[in-house]
């Protein structure tokens, strides 16, 4: 065999022999020091793994998997590492909802968007972890699909046709580590998280405003400000956040859209695997240790191609344009009647320009990783809008993406401040056009016989 898997030996062992006659030798043990290795052995290993991992040991054993990813691991993993969660008590409960009650009220009073929150909840990590799950499947499948055939791919064509059943348990190696790896930022996301809306995107149920108590808590440790300032300014936040997801009716599935797309538009870099296998070791599969450390040579980091930057540029401006926006609403509404607003919006942006969850959770996941400097330029521009057009010219841009500023007008936004001034409205006339074409052409299709 000219290619032999996983770093398989091809030369003389002159203790082989002597190996697989000696009882005590481990010969047996497809997981001994030895270096021989048969393809049939690959049953073994896997169903070792399995059994590593509590709760996967149904997928590695041939049972049913729903997607690419182990999600039930998962959520294991992420219950394990959140460890006790003490209930959130009734007093707190209706405190956070007095807090997005008053806020929305005085939200009324500084943009043309309505209440988006339909109620208000207190969350635990675990809530967070149960109500924001199926959004995370939605982000990380497309990662995950190619991660879970990588291993597949990189065998010969020899070996492949030697592994027969087990290569879709192969091809299920990757998907199950990235929910590993999945559960393990989760886990540790649940705790720092502050709403529901706290990275930028919809995660939970539309129309819920949640709150976590405990990391509110922890943030109120090292500050000046009374924790009722600080929950009535998270709350006014999530409260923002909602009313856009809520009333601009594309700006949730566009950012979902956009974040998939980029994930799949990766390109794993197969040298690595194929290097990676020239001195694999089967034995490290069924070491966790082990297994950590493969995981972190990375041998899965996406390569970057142009059309991967120029989504990337898109999807950063789009989730800068919302967090400027949530910004520049919420200091003009709780500006005069808390004093520590400008503080806290600090500290937040601080935060996220840190790297804080948010930016890790996302290049632990799917490669993204947000520019923090873009946030201070959309809100510089959401302000100077605001004094240009007033509140309602301002929120009119989100009546279409096409109208948006784009990233060289966050640069440069005089001229975009000059367009929106002068009326210009050339971009959403265009967008409307071609919605109308698009829409003729799909009816054409459906009526057409042939299709």
């Amino acid at each position: 065999m000219a290619d032999l898997p996983f770093g398989f030996n091809a030369g003389d062992d002159p203790e082989r022999d002597k190996r697989k006659n000696d009882p005590e030798s481990g010969s047996g043990d497809p997981f001994g020091g030895g270096s021989e290795f048969d393809m049939s052995q690959l049953g073994q290993i896997f169903s070792r793994l399995g059994e590593m991992f509590s709760g996967a040991g149904n997928v590695m054993a041939g049972g049913p998997q729903s997607g690419p990813v182990n999600y039930d691991l998962a959520r294991q993993l992420a219950s394990s590492q959140i460890g006790f969660v003490a209930p959130i008590g009734e007093k707190t409960g209706q405190a956070i909802n007095d807090a997005v009650r008053l806020a929305e009220t005085w939200l009324d009073g500084v943009t043309a968007l309505p209440a988006g929150t339909t109620r208000a909840v207190a969350w635990t990590p675990t809530d967070w972890i149960d109500n924001t799950l199926e959004t995370w499947k939605r982000l990380c499948d497309p990662v995950a699909e190619q991660i879970s055939t990588v291993w597949a791919s990189a065998l010969p064509e020899e070996a492949k046709s030697m592994a027969g059943p087990l290569l879709s348990m192969m091809s299920q190696m990757g998907g199950m580590a990235f929910g590993s790896q999945l559960g393990q930022a989760l886990g540790k996301l649940s705790r720092e998280v502050l709403t529901s809306t706290d990275i930028g995107l919809p995660l939970g149920p539309k129309g819920v405003a949640a709150l976590l108590p405990e990391a509110i808590e922890s943030l109120a440790e090292g500050l000046e400000q009374p924790r009722s300032e600080i929950m009535t300014f998270l709350a006014a936040r999530e409260a923002a956040h909602h009313r856009l997801f809520s009333h601009v009716p594309w700006l949730a599935s566009q950012l979902l859209n956009a974040v998939e797309a980029f994930a799949k538009g990766m390109k794993i870099d197969m040298s690595g695997i194929e290097d990676l296998a020239q001195g694999f070791n089967p034995a490290a599969l069924t070491d966790p240790s082990q297994m950590e450390q493969l995981l972190n040579q990375g041998i899965f980091e996406p390569k970057a191609t142009p059309e991967q930057t120029a989504a990337l540029e898109r999807l950063e401006t789009l989730l800068a344009l919302i967090e400027g926006w949530v910004q520049t609403v919420v200091n003009e509404a709780l500006g005069d009647r808390i004093p520590g607003t400008s503080a806290l919006a600090e500290v937040l942006r601080r935060r996220r320009a840190t790297g804080g969850p948010a930016e890790q959770t996302f290049a632990t996941l799917v490669g993204l990783e947000l520019r923090p400097r873009k946030m201070r330029e959309a809100a510089a521009l959401w302000e100077r809008l605001t004094q240009a057009v007033g509140s309602d010219g301002r929120d009119a841009v989100w009546q279409h993406p096409d109208l948006l500023p784009s990233a060289e007008d966050l640069d440069e936004p005089a001229a975009f401040i000059d367009r929106m001034i002068g009326g210009d409205t050339s971009g959403i006339d265009e967008a409307l056009d071609q919605a109308i074409a698009d829409l003729q052409k799909d009816s054409d299709e459906g009526n057409d016989p042939k299709a």
